[in-house]
């Protein structure tokens, strides 16, 4: 018997340990499939996956996400991307996410100076905003690479193109995403 997500949130907000089994049996493979998009290792997919229970337990109560699969979605991926920048912090690997991160900071530059740093919220919502702008293929082009971390070839099986379609759409994504940042006055 499947079990509603609101369901899981009041076990949650009860301390019942049993969400966390609900957790699992309802959302492993997503998570799995999601920290395996990033760190492409299955003992590191098993660590991630594990901290990211314990981090939902940590944070229901008092959060009570309105869409739990995207709370537990977003959790998995901020734990993969920590495990993947603590395990490549003195040397920068050639795998996907390199490429995926090589790729985005050519639209959203980063910087360590506190003066310089974007209100993330902001920037959040103009990227939501130009996501809206969007057709839905191309809008699902982008967030199957840069939120799910997919790779040029799993996506162009996915939507049935050639990898080249897709290496061009998604180049034209970005320089369409700068130009869009630039023009609500994000300095990049």
């Amino acid at each position: 018997m499947a079990i509603e997500d609101d369901d899981i949130i009041e076990l949650l907000f009860d301390r019942e340990q049993n969400a966390l089994e609900f957790i699992s049996q309802k959302y492993n493979n997503y998570c799995t499939a999601i920290a395996n998009n990033i760190l492409n290792n299955k003992e590191d997919v098993e660590e991630c996956v594990n901290d990211t229970y314990l981090k939902i337990w940590n944070s229901i109560p008092p959060n009570r996400p309105e869409v739990l699969r995207t709370f537990i979605g977003r959790i998995t991926r901020n734990q993969a991307f920590d495990l993947y920048k603590k395990m490549n912090a003195q040397k920068r690997g050639k795998g996907q996410i390199a490429m995926v991160l090589d790729e985005l900071e050519e639209c959203i530059a980063g910087d360590n100076n506190p003066e310089k740093i974007l209100d993330q919220k902001q920037l959040l919502e103009a990227i939501n905003s130009f996501l809206g702008t969007l057709s839905k293929e191309k809008c699902a082009l982008f967030v199957r690479r840069y939120w799910y971390s997919d790779n040029i070839a799993e996506i162009a099986s996915r939507y049935g193109m050639s990898e080249n379609h897709v290496s061009v759409s998604l180049n034209r994504l970005r320089k369409k995403l700068r130009a869009y940042l630039i023009e609500r006055g994000f300095e990049l």
